[in-house]
């Protein structure tokens, strides 16, 4: 009973880890404001019919 205990809590541990390690490894600058503008979208190699 308590190798299940362990084994349930070791799941939980890398669980609570893989969502830490994701929710923290983002941009390095953080989020990109709102007011900042988009970049251009990419340009088409076929001209427009």
């Amino acid at each position: 009973m308590g190798v299940i205990v362990l084994e349930a809590l070791a799941a939980l541990g890398l669980l609570l880890f893989i969502v830490w390690w994701t929710m923290f490894s983002g941009r390095k600058g953080g989020e990109r404001r709102e007011d900042q503008p988009a970049p251009p979208p990419p340009a088409d190699d076929e001209p427009k019919r």
